[in-house]
This record gives structure tokens, C-alpha cells and sequence, in this order.
């Protein structure tokens, strides 16, 4: 008997001392402590009882950035199951057209499945090149009509509505398409040229000829200002590029979205055909559907295929690295499965349903995209642990948690909470925007077992490097 009382003791006890030392730093070092403005929303949860054992603004609605990410990470885990795969192929029509059908694969770039902290990116355009070696392994050597980028299996709706006109020329805006080739972005980097007054040299990866770039970046003297400007005026193909770099200065990269990249992908293959010697008779065309308009597969004779890694190898990179136009496709592909439409707001839809399936209340969300880059998309700190503590109860439970950044290890969490000891111990999902902040996951405690928390920042005016710190020293003190 003195046994339980004590072990209830010290249970209560640290119960107490990890409130208090929550309530210390967020009274010492928050938000409005350091900005003078700002406010934050933080919720943590036992898992093995459930108990909520902090909470701060938990029923508050939040801009999550990308902490929107779990929540279409797990609809697509739970609604499409983690063994799915895309097939992407090339279909010979009967009018002697070449199509690239595309059908929301997102791996159709250089970059290495499963995901690898320190891999380097492969060739770009190696999905490509490997379809074109197969249909001149299958005899063709002439074709009469077009190439064809044809991605109407999602309605062409590239951009969700707060998306600003900035965030589209940038490759974490790249325009969601059902055909996709390295994930709708080109790098171009600007080298120095030997003597001030140099125009600077320019790179493109992938060396594809696509764009019209205007380039206007100069070499200045040594010790000069480095600063690259780019712009791409809206349904153009031509690029900008202007400003400055030193002579014997690094490299400078600028990667900027396709505007088209169903287009872009029937360029790619049109110069891999014709470098083989294969003949077209017509020229690189996309097309397009509206989402009031019925989809036709393409028809004729399949010529080249190529299927994707499995559905939880492309999960894991989209949310150990974030990236938004995985997200993006993922949400338009689960309305597809489920609603059979491919649209961001069947995939709202179906999102929405599994919220009421998991005993969430209309009031503790407003969703607008699938990536976290919409400025309307707001969730609460209760909502976020909701779902992960849901998630933790499924069959799915070690392959979600996988997924996850690991503290000081990997993905986004690579060089945070690496001076932590236990920063292995969590595991959780960073966002970012100019006027959000967050960390939402599972902490590992020493003596309340695995947690799931959620922290929430918004409209901050201090630097975003002290409000991370404060949200690391927040997930910190949780291993405690």
C-alpha cells in the first residue's frame, strides 16, 4: 500500500514539475516574451491513458503550415494503403499521336526511394530516358502525330486559392498536375564570370531547353553583394534573372517552378525520342481537362511503362523533407479512389470524413489545401493530437511513425535538437511560413512513456530562429 501511494506520488510529481517547466519557458521565453506579440497554442497527450497533461490555447484555431502534411499523410496512409503504386504509360494512338498519360506519380524525377538522409540526386530526367529506351526497344521508329503531356486524369487546377503569386515562380509552389516530371521544378545556377563587368554564366538542371531566360546577373568586384533576383511574368515561358555575384564567388542556385509541366514532360521525352534518332512528325502539346469535363483514358497501344515505389516510400520522403507537391497530388488522388474525382475538394471532402471518424468537431478545422502552403488552412493544437494519437492506435502505427523526421537525425529535424541527448526520442513534423511556426509529433518521455504533442506558433515578429529555439526547448523538455 505505501508502494502505490508513493509511485502515485512521484507520478503526480512529475506531472506537476513538467507542467510547471512548460509554464516557465512559455512565461520566460514565448511568444510575446520575445516578440512582444505573437501567440502560441500547445497540447500534449499521455498515449497510454490519453490524459491531457498540458495544454495552452488548445481549442484555438491555428495557421499549421506544414504540419498540415499529417493530416494528408494519414488520409492516404489509411484511405490508399501503404503498398500502392502508380503506373505511368505511354500509349501509341491510332491518330499516330505519342502519349504520356499521367496518373498523380510523383516519383518521376531523379530522386532516390526510399528515402536517404545523405543520398545524392540522381538524373533528373532518368524516368524519362528510361521510357524513351523502351519504346525503341519496342520497334518504333517514326512517329506521325504529336507528343503528347497528357494529365487530364486530375482536372487542371494547379494552384490552391491563397496560394500567392510568389509562392507559384518557386519550386515549393509548383503547380499540381497528374502528369509530373522532377517534381514540376528546374534548378538554374549562375556561376561568375572571371572579371567584373562579366555577365555570369548559367546552368540548367535538367538541361532542357524549355524556358526563355532573360539574364541579366552581372560579376562584380570581390567582397561585392551576391543577390539574384528572379521573376516569370504569369503565362509566359520566359524567366528574368537579374542582380549580382562576385567575381571567385560560390555557385548560386535558384530553383524555379514549371508553369506547365505536363507540357514540360512532353518536351522531355520529345528530345530524349529525337536524340535516339526516332523521328515525330508533329510537336511537344499538352492537354488538359476542366473539371466539369468527363476523363477518356488515352487509347491505343501501350508502348512504355513505368510503375512507382510503393505508396509509404513517397510518404516518408514527403514528409521527411516536406515536400508540397507530393501532398498536394496525394490529396487530389484520394478523392480520385474514394469520390472518384480528382480534385483538391473531393479530397477536402474525404479528409473531412475521416476528422468525424476520428470524433472531431467541424469547429477544430478549416482546410484549404493538402501541403500547408494555403493561408486559410487553420487546425487547432487538440485537432493535430487527435490524429496522432489515432494514429498510434492503428495497424499502421510503426509505419506512420517512420515517416516522421527524427530529432538531430534526419529529414527537416537534421540540425534541430541535435544538442539534445535524447533528441532521437521524437519524432514529429516541422512547419514554416512567414507568420507560422510548428512542431507536431511524438516525444519519447523517461517517465510518462511516448507522448503526442503539438506546437503551434502564429504571427510572431521576432526572428524565426528564436522562435524554433523555443519550440525545441518546449519538445525538449517533454523527454524529461
Amino acid at each position: 500500500m505505501r508502494f502505490a501511494v508513493l509511485l502515485f506520488s512521484v507520478v503526480c510529481c512529475t506531472a506537476t514539475d513538467l507542467e510547471h517547466r512548460i509554464d516557465s519557458l512559455a512565461e520566460s521565453s514565448g511568444p510575446r516574451s520575445i516578440t512582444g506579440s505573437g501567440f502560441a497554442g500547445i497540447h500534449v497527450v499521455e498515449l497510454a491513458t490519453g490524459k491531457t497533461i498540458y495544454h495552452l490555447n488548445e481549442n484555438r484555431l491555428f495557421l499549421p503550415a506544414s504540419n498540415m502534411k499529417l493530416f494528408t499523410t494519414a488520409l492516404a496512409l489509411l484511405r490508399l494503403g501503404p503498398d500502392r503504386r502508380f503506373t505511368t504509360q505511354v500509349v501509341l494512338t491510332a491518330a499516330g499521336d505519342l502519349v504520356l498519360a499521367g496518373v498523380g506519380d510523383p516519383s518521376l524525377s531523379g530522386r532516390a526511394f526510399p528515402y536517404q538522409k545523405d543520398a545524392a540526386p540522381g538524373r533528373a530526367l532518368k524516368p524519362i530516358e528510361d521510357l524513351a529506351d523502351q519504346i525503341v526497344a519496342n520497334g518504333i521508329r517514326h512517329i506521325d502525330g504529336d507528343v503528347v503531356g497528357d494529365d487530364r486524369l486530375y482536372p487542371w487546377a494547379p494552384y490552391a486559392p491563397s496560394w500567392t503569386e510568389d509562392d507559384t515562380v518557386r519550386d515549393f509552389g509548383a503547380p499540381v498536375s497528374a502528369l509530373s516530371v522532377n517534381e514540376n521544378a528546374i534548378a538554374i545556377t549562375l556561376h561568375a564570370g572571371e572579371r567584373p563587368g562579366d555577365p555570369a554564366e548559367l546552368t540548367l538542371d535538367p538541361p532542357l531547353e524549355y524556358y526563355v531566360i532573360d539574364q541579366r546577373v552581372a560579376t562584380v568586384a570581390r567582397g561585392g553583394e551576391a543577390k539574384i533576383r528572379i521573376a516569370r511574368q504569369a503565362g509566359s515561358r520566359q524567366i528574368l534573372l537579374w542582380g549580382s555575384i562576385p567575381a571567385g564567388h560560390a555557385a548560386i542556385a535558384e530553383t524555379t517552378a514549371i508553369d506547365d509541366p505536363a507540357l514540360y514532360a512532353a518536351c522531355a521525352l520529345y528530345d530524349a525520342l529525337t536524340r535516339r534518332g526516332i523521328s515525330v512528325g508533329g510537336r511537344p502539346v499538352a492537354r488538359h481537362r476542366a473539371a466539369t469535363d468527363d476523363y477518356e483514358a488515352p487509347d491505343g497501344t501501350v508502348v512504355a511503362s513505368r510503375t512507382s515505389p510503393p505508396l509509404l516510400q513517397l510518404l516518408e520522403t514527403m514528409e521527411k523533407v516536406s515536400q508540397n507537391l507530393f501532398a498536394e497530388l496525394m490529396l487530389r488522388e484520394t478523392g480520385r479512389v474514394m469520390r472518384h474525382q480528382a480534385t483538391r475538394e473531393a479530397g477536402l471532402e474525404e479528409l473531412n470524413a475521416l476528422l468525424t471518424e476520428i470524433g472531431a468537431t467541424k469547429e477544430e478545422s478549416r482546410l484549404e489545401d493538402g501541403s500547408g502552403l494555403s493561408r486559410n488552412t487553420l487546425v487547432t493544437p487538440r485537432l493535430v493530437t487527435r490524429l496522432l494519437a489515432f494514429l498510434n492506435g492503428t495497424k499502421y502505427r510503426d509505419d506512420w511513425l517512420s515517416l516522421l523526421p527524427v530529432g538531430g537525425e534526419d529529414g527537416t529535424l537534421a540540425n534541430r535538437l541535435c544538442c539534445v541527448s535524447e533528441g532521437r526520442g521524437i519524432h514529429a513534423k516541422t512547419g514554416s511560413l512567414s507568420r507560422a511556426l510548428a512542431l507536431s509529433g511524438y516525444a519519447d518521455s523517461k517517465t510518462r512513456g511516448r507522448l503526442a504533442f503539438s506546437i503551434l506558433v502564429n504571427d510572431f515578429s521576432a526572428p524565426p530562429s528564436e522562435v524554433r529555439a523555443w519550440i525545441d526547448k518546449i519538445a525538449s523538455a517533454l523527454l524529461e
